[in-house]
């Protein structure tokens, strides 16, 4: 059901991306909006400059649970615990929850796609972007030719506008939620024939009760327990996305993984499996056999490519690459752009991302690695030596498995930030102290940087994946990710 917004008394917690778009939109509908955030007015300047032509109520440097007592909506942004007080108390009066993806999916006139996991996801989304983009681009291409003033439309889409007239082209790929620009910013110009692909985390999943018509979960591994608890909190929290489609919906399940393959019982309409291994005849989807990725769907089986000719690094990206087959052919993509996309992909930023070679030493960049189980997939990435930098903020994760593999795969750990302290006593615990790595502390990343240097010698791997959140030094994992860039380039 569509909400109709006008009049409504929404309250927006966090004015970050999310938070300053909802409001935007909310405001364009008719709402009355307050945004409320523990920042003060000089730490939000740039972002009350952006909406300086709204009338918006800011209430800033606390959460004053008064504030609900005028509120109709309360609306998190991406990484407002539900513990927060005022969350809790909104939740014992009965004020309902929401966030910008499901106002988005609410009101989206098209097919929506919502990729969830906890490792892979936004490597996935940005791949399955791709091969949309490139599915569509014959019949964007036939209604260009309308016109000869063409421009591309905003980054996160491949619309295009017409200079003489303003309007946008269709059909488009946009592409959102957790990451990039919040979609919530171009629904309003989206139309029947487009496809709107979203990231989403188990934080918005938690408030969601709108499901998108293709799901896909690519895998549910120990992460984020400081903000859900316990794993069952956690899955409970993904399977939400599955939890509201109807019969004529899709959903893709990761069959390596446990704890997505849990939740096929959960699947209300058309269920596709992604494995590294060969699938069960009873079952469609996308699988690995001999080295070539192939499509099963009844008693069509097509071999799409060989291996070989994906240059992401690491078995979970030949995962991310099956998902992202699974997922296309779900929406109704054909082959050939399909592998074309997959052939041109080179990643996304901060995850495995090259950055230098500095005399011999290669330096990767991982930032996007916040839990001990993706550092332990770009462990196994490579077959270098590995100096490896470990640390930030701690998510409650258990850090046994990724410091036991260290011990067979890495030659030196660099530890830095918060973290540092718990992860050198799991060491201790598991008496890694004699094994073949080496431990090396340091209080911030950039010390960490130059300890690395010292240490690395030619034909060794730098990298960068630190396990643990960039909230105890930066805003996020990218900021993180761009001060290591540029950290490294100016090594010398």
């Amino acid at each position: 059901m569509k909400t109709n917004w006008n009049g409504k008394r929404v309250l927006i917690l966090g004015a970050a991306r999310q938070g300053l778009a909802l409001a935007r939109w909310l405001l364009l509908h008719g709402a009355h909006v307050t945004l409320n955030d523990m920042r003060s007015a000089d730490e939000l300047r740039v972002a009350r400059e952006s909406l300086v032509e709204y009338q918006i109520d800011w209430v800033l440097g606390g959460h004053p649970l008064e504030l609900l007592d005028s509120t109709d909506v309360l609306c998190l942004s991406g990484g407002v615990p539900l513990t927060l007080p005022i969350v809790a108390e909104a939740v014992k009066r009965g004020i309902p929850l929401s966030n910008d993806s499901q106002i988005f999916m609410e009101v989206a006139p098209c097919k929506t796609v919502g990729i969830t996991g906890s490792a892979g996801k936004t490597t996935t989304t940005t791949l399955v972007g791709n091969m949309a983009k490139l599915a569509l681009k014959d019949e964007g291409a036939r209604l260009k030719d309308k016109s000869s003033s063409i421009t591309p439309a905003t980054s996160s889409s491949s619309a295009t506008v017409l200079h003489s007239s303003s309007f946008i082209i269709h059909p488009s790929v946009y592409v959102g939620g957790n990451i990039g620009d919040p979609l919530i910013n171009y629904v309003d110009e989206m139309q029947k024939d487009d496809i709107a692909i979203l990231e989403i985390s188990s934080f918005q999943l938690d408030q969601m009760t709108i499901s998108p018509n293709i799901a896909a979960i690519l895998n549910i591994t120990p992460n984020h327990l400081d903000r859900h608890g316990t794993m069952e909190a956690y899955t409970a929290a993904k399977a939400r996305i599955l939890k509201f489609q109807t019969e004529d919906d899709v959903a893709i399940l990761g069959y390596d993984d446990k704890g997505a393959w849990s939740l096929k019982s959960k699947v209300q309409g058309k269920l596709y499996a992604f494995s590294s291994h060969v699938l069960d005849e009873d079952l469609n989807g996308t699988y690995l056999q001999d080295g070539w990725l192939n499509l099963r769907d009844g008693n069509m089986l097509l071999p799409l490519m060989s291996r070989d000719n994906i240059s992401l690094r690491g078995d979970h990206n030949i995962a991310n690459v099956l998902a992202a087959f699974a997922i296309g052919h779900a929406v109704g993509f054909a082959p050939d752009p399909m592998i074309q996309a997959v052939k041109g992909f080179r990643g996304v930023p901060h995850r495995l991302e090259f950055v230098r070679e500095l005399r011999g030493v290669c330096w990767y960049n991982d930032s996007i690695a916040s839990a001990p189980e993706r550092s332990m997939a770009a462990i196994r990435a490579f077959d270098e030596p590995i100096v490896l930098l470990l640390g930030g903020r701690d998510k409650d994760l258990p850090w046994e498995e990724l410091m036991k593999l260290a011990s067979e795969r890495v030659d030196h750990v660099v530890l830095f930030g918060e973290a540092a302290e718990k992860i050198q006593k799991t060491v201790n615990s598991l008496g890694l102290r004699e094994q073949r790595f080496t431990v090396r502390h340091t209080d911030h990343l950039h010390e960490a940087v130059l300890k690395a240097a010292e240490v690395a010698e030619p034909g060794d791997v730098v990298l960068l994946s630190p396990g643990g959140t960039s909230f105890d030094e930066f805003k996020d994992f990218a900021e993180r990710g761009e001060f290591f860039r540029t950290w490294v380039q100016e090594l010398s």
